[in-house]
């Protein structure tokens, strides 16, 4: 049996002519499934603004998925930190802990607070500032030219999120310093500027895994590393960028009272079919689906494979979403398992987390069920 765990990650994915309260239910039958397949975590992201995906409120849905499992730790993927303060993160985990014991992740990520800081290094018009590195391959690992994500500063979503995930004038603090304060909240051990203690009601205590999430080898990994907490990689968001991530977070790494070396979870983008053919087929929306984020940060509902065929091209809408497509792990189960397994290997990843996407629930389920059985066998 495969000694590194595979886990779950879900945007609990609208499909096109599907509902919410369907894409939810979808989410509690994946989460029960994946439970009897042998998935170690389920962890649920956090997107706003989205009309293709229902994960908006993961704290309600982390509850609720608990709820309908009885042994796999479920998670955030990750709470966006610059549209919340420590304590309400630290009070609703907290709750999640107390209702759940010993079975629930925060995952943390710096959604919220980069966009400004993406604005002001956005390269000037002139083009100046060095080239993006080419596409390459490490070790039959594709590490793909990178996609600027500051082209979508200015979008329309951005300014909504601005206007509706925070308070008017609110800045979040540095996010060093607030995952600091979710340490010492969760420790009993902070004091405010002032020197005052504060003691949360639930939270302090609570028996939380803490993680960093990150897509590149800048702050998350460095302060996942420097505080000894475990580390996931986004190859399925940033593929590009997976190596600096790792490396930066081993090389950062203290060890802590709750890890004594580093531990990477990377993820990544997987459909699995009986056959390459077949899975290619369920595959073919995503595309269009990676273009409706990258262009206007905004998923649309997963399309049908027969609505994703009539979809028109330019070359500008392949690069644009490149990157994303070539990292898809799709095929029958020895196919994907392969390539999982060299995404592994040159990561040295202790985990992977499996994210898949299709327009047929079934079809969903039937993925991670012929992944899990292979990657037992492998």
């Amino acid at each position: 049996m495969n000694a590194v765990p595979l886990s779950v990650l879900d945007l609990a994915p609208i499909p096109a002519g599907g509902t919410p309260r369907e894409a939810l239910r979808g989410t509690l039958d994946l989460a029960r499934r994946a439970e009897e397949f042998g998935y170690h975590r389920y962890w649920l992201a956090e997107h706003h603004f989205a009309p293709g995906v229902a994960s908006s409120a993961p704290q309600v849905l982390i509850g609720a998925v608990a709820a309908a499992t009885e042994r796999i730790r479920v998670g955030s993927g990750a709470v966006q930190t610059g549209h919340w303060t420590p304590l309400a993160i630290v009070e609703q985990f907290g709750t999640l802990d107390a209702l759940h014991p010993g079975r629930i992740d925060l995952g943390l990520g710096r959604s919220g607070q980069r966009r400004r800081a993406e604005a002001a290094r956005r390269p000037p018009p002139d083009g100046g500032g060095p080239p993006p590195p080419e596409a390459r391959v490490v070790d039959g690992l594709l590490i793909p030219k990178p996609f600027d994500p500051s082209r979508l500063a200015e979008s329309a979503t951005v300014a909504l999120m601005d206007e509706l995930l925070q308070l008017p004038g609110a800045e979040p603090p540095a996010y060093p310093g607030q995952v600091d304060d979710i340490i010492a909240l969760l420790e009993g051990t902070y004091r405010s500027a002032r020197g005052h203690p504060a003691h949360v009601v639930p939270g302090e205590g609570a028996d939380l895994r803490l993680w960093i999430l990150g897509s590149s080898g800048g702050e998350s990994a460095r302060v996942a590393g420097e505080r000894g907490l475990p580390f996931a990689a986004n190859y399925h968001v940033a593929p590009a960028r997976v190596l600096e991530a790792v490396a930066a977070y081993r090389e950062a790494f203290k060890p802590s009272a709750g890890l004594d070396e580093p531990y990477v979870m990377v993820s990544a983008d997987v459909v699995v079919a009986r056959t390459d053919e077949r899975a290619r087929e369920l595959a073919s929306p995503y595309g269009v689906w990676v273009h409706s984020i990258r262009s206007r940060l905004a998923a649309v509902p997963f399309p049908s494979p027969a609505d994703a065929a009539s979809h028109r091209w330019t070359d500008a809408d392949r690069a644009l979403v490149a990157d994303r497509v070539d990292t898809q792990f799709v095929g029958a189960p020895g196919t994907v398992v392969e390539r999982l397994e060299t995404l592994r290997r040159v990561t040295g990843a202790d985990e992977l987390l499996i994210t898949t996407i299709t327009h047929g629930h079934a079809d969903r389920v039937r993925s991670y069920e012929l992944l899990a059985a292979e990657w037992a066998l492998a």
